[in-house]
């Protein structure tokens, strides 16, 4: 850090993801935007040349000149990016998912602690005031139903819609839940890349709360949306029209036979998800708190979703036993 408490950090990826974190970290009061650090020269140009920064393609560059960074770049290079920087005393804020698998997972989390540094995950929907205010209506969730469809962009086809897509709702439902899982069962298919491009899973956790996920990455709309039923009450969340309403049973009598229901618009303090993230890290880094996703949460997320992918590759073998698909 600066002698007057300034962070200095740097943004791993000018790519969709980076371009955001550079414009929000621009204008962080307690934060210095260093460099920006991507493999394609012209891109990092142009990201650095808008925030009057330095432009590098070789992340190793930095050692030395900053206190933090965040990565974003494809999953594949998570793992030797952040561990890089955490051996060289460096804190990571590193995009979802944390790595490509449990074991590297574990390894960023074991060279973090050794080194009392922070790891922190970017899952952007925990930060958002409508998920804050969610949380406070919810007590005993029995059934969870989340849709998560989007447009299909060729952006992050190098891993399925589940670590993609779902896994936000892996993450948001097991915060929700906090309970361990029990049983997995998942379909999917791939449809305009490699990999499952659109999946539903059944979560079943130990105390017999059931979680219903659907994730698409090629739909015709986007659509973000959750609904939590629990004994007196179910919550209905729509994240793109930013709402949240709570249905109950009225004590009033209905008429023609109608079901009495109470529906209770909420309202909350809508915040910039996205520069409260980070900043949480920022704040983080200077006082040695724990981060609000810390590591393990981004393990605990990864080790769901990997569950989630096992049984999909299941099921797309006893398909193409079957002859709907021809394997790879």
């Amino acid at each position: 850090m600066t002698a007057d408490g300034t962070i200095r950090i740097s943004v791993v990826g000018a790519g969709y993801f980076g371009s955001f974190h550079a414009e929000k970290l621009a204008q962080m009061p307690g934060a210095e935007l260093v460099a920006v650090v991507d493999i394609d020269g012209a891109q990092a140009q142009r990201l650095a040349q808008k925030h009057s920064v330095h432009a590098l393609t070789d992340y190793r560059d930095l050692v030395g000149d900053v206190d933090a960074v965040t990565v974003a770049v494809p999953t594949r290079h998570h793992h030797e990016i952040t561990a890089f920087f955490l051996d060289h005393g460096v804190h990571v804020f590193v995009e979802k998912p944390i790595a490509g698998n449990l074991g590297d997972a574990d390894d960023l989390i074991q060279r973090a602690n050794g080194r009392s540094l922070i790891l922190q995950c970017g899952y952007i929907e925990r930060f958002s005031g409508l998920f804050q205010a969610l949380r406070q209506e919810v007590h005993s969730p029995l059934f969870i139903e989340t849709v998560r469809i989007a447009p299909f962009q060729s952006r992050g086809t190098d891993i399925s819609v589940v670590l993609d897509v779902m896994i936000h709702d892996i993450d948001l439902t097991l915060g929700i839940v906090n309970e361990p899982v029990q049983s997995v069962d998942a379909v999917g298919a791939p449809v305009f890349s490699d990999s499952v491009d659109i999946a539903n899973t059944r979560i079943t956790f130990a105390n017999g709360c059931v979680a219903n996920l659907t994730a698409s990455r090629i739909s015709l709309k986007q659509e973000r949306r959750m609904r939590i039923f629990q004994p007196d009450s179910y919550i209905s969340v729509d994240f793109d029209q930013k709402s949240l309403r709570i249905v109950r049973r009225s004590d009033n009598t209905g008429t023609s036979g109608q079901f009495p229901v109470d529906i209770r618009e909420i309202s909350y303090e809508e915040v910039d998800s996205l520069a409260t993230e980070l900043q949480s890290f920022l704040t983080c880094v200077s006082s040695g708190g724990t981060p609000v996703v810390t590591g393990e949460d981004g393990r605990a997320a990864l080790a769901t979703a990997l569950i989630v992918s096992e049984s999909l590759s299941s099921h797309r073998r006893l398909v193409e036993q079957h002859g709907l698909l021809h394997s790879q």
